[in-house]
């Protein structure tokens, strides 16, 4: 099948990949041209595990093609995917701009039947829209809207693709579900569902399930911090209840905050939808409080022992990305505890295996990045941990008290068990533990 995919950020790159993968022809359009010109010379522009084996072998095989035009990127398409950014407004609401003027751009161009697909993240009503804009210069003969939300997990985002858990398919057209199940019936080989239903509900099953595993997120670093009052292990009551296969095992740990690019912008847009229609959503309004708060756990720690005034302390952060296996750092807990250690005087010192470029775009020279996670350890007063790269899990302890000036650390993932660092000598501070 003859696919197009408008957006190459991280939805759509990997969309395009995979269903080259597959042994469709994909052309990409973006209006980057450095990154265009950056894709077409073999380079991935994001970090993502397993990605680049399957960019590099399919660009070579010639299924998968980059350009800037999208009237070429969509001359022989049959399918037109829209992997458009959908980033939060002023007041929560997600941005559609991208998506209605790509829109409005395609009712120009498009001169036979092509199926037009929401990959993005978008509110419940927004096929409806594309519609709207579409049936402006084209006959409704031409096109249909379907609603296909991704389900992707940073990190582990090919495999996520490739064998998913669910395809949902958004149409009330026929021929649109079609060809949807056509493509997507060899992700599926093992028996996992291609899921039918409206668009309105597909778009709402994307918002449901972020803001869901958000609330299980919250919910924990709640329980998290009360175990903390009590004296309880967070550890031990994680166990217990995600034993319950009516609960599960899984977004159960407590730490220092959700970030990356979907659970908080898609919390928000929720919410703002609820607004909209007179809903008093009051649990994903405690969800977004508790989530600001928990962020600034670690920096808030730091501040306790030391006092208000860092002026003289040097304080190691190891993680800067939202997650591991991703260099991604948007709305990365780890940006908060160094923008409130700074404005406190701290000297930073971080080092993370992938987001480190990402961060120095926003930080500069305000702090200090090491080689690796040791050389951020020279001379510090304290260790903050904000993301659990597996480098991280068992690192050597009697380095790192040589280097330290006091064996401190703040572990807003909960890495290591308390019992061998106090052996250890180290004086440590994690989440939920008493």
């Amino acid at each position: 099948m003859k696919i197009a995919v408008i957006g190459t950020g991280y939805v759509g790159l990997v969309t395009g990949t995979c269903f080259a993968e597959t042994g469709n022809d994909v052309v990409c359009v973006d209006i980057d041209e450095k990154k265009v010109e950056m894709m077409r010379n073999g380079h991935v522009p994001i970090f993502e595990p397993g990605l680049n084996i399957l960019f590099e072998r399919n660009t070579k095989q010639g299924r998968l093609e980059f350009t800037t035009s999208l009237e070429e990127g969509i001359q022989h398409a049959e399918v037109i995917f829209l992997a458009l950014p959908t980033p939060p407004g002023a007041d929560g609401s997600a941005d559609l701009s991208f998506v209605l003027n790509v829109a409005d751009d395609l009712s120009k161009l498009i001169k036979e039947y092509k199926v037009i697909v929401d990959k993005s993240t978008v509110p419940v009503g927004t096929a409806e829209k594309v519609h709207s804009v579409l049936v402006k210069n084209l006959d409704e003969s031409l096109f249909d809207v379907v609603s296909n939300p991704e389900f992707l997990r940073e990190g582990v985002a090919v495999d996520d693709f490739m064998k998913p858990d669910r395809v949902v398919i958004g149409t009330s057209s026929e021929r649109a579900k079609e060809v949807m199940t056509r493509l997507y019936e060899p992700f599926v080989r093992q028996g996992n569902p291609i899921i039918i239903m409206d668009e309105k509900s597909a778009e709402m099953t994307k918002y449901a399930a972020n803001a869901f595993l958000a609330t299980k997120i919250t919910f924990m670093n709640e329980v998290a911090n009360l175990c903390e009052k009590v004296g309880a292990n967070v550890d031990m009551v994680r166990r217990g209840i995600g034993s319950d296969t009516r609960i599960g095992k899984r977004f159960l740990f407590p730490g220092i905050g959700y970030g990356g690019s979907c659970f908080p912008k898609d919390v928000q847009a929720l919410y703002k939808t609820a607004q909209e229609n007179e809903y008093p959503f009051k649990i994903l309004n405690a969800v977004m409080d508790v989530n600001e708060d928990q962020k600034l756990i670690l920096a808030n720690r730091i501040i306790e022992k030391f006092g208000p005034d860092l002026n003289q302390k040097t304080i190691a952060i190891w993680g800067l990305a939202f997650k591991p296996n991703t260099d991604d750092i948007r709305e990365a807990p780890a940006l908060y505890t160094i923008k409130k250690l700074l404005s406190h005087g701290a000297t930073i010192k971080a080092f993370d295996p992938e987001a480190m470029d990402n961060v120095k775009t926003i930080h500069g020279d305000e702090i200090q990045f090491g080689k690796d996670q040791y050389d951020v350890l020279e001379n510090c007063d304290a260790l903050a941990i904000c993301t659990e790269w597996s480098v991280f899990r068992t690192p050597d302890f009697e380095r790192m008290k040589k280097s330290m000036n006091y064996p401190l650390i703040f572990d807003g993932r909960n890495l290591y068990e308390k019992e061998n660092l106090s052996r250890m000598g180290f004086n440590y501070s994690s989440i939920g533990r008493p």
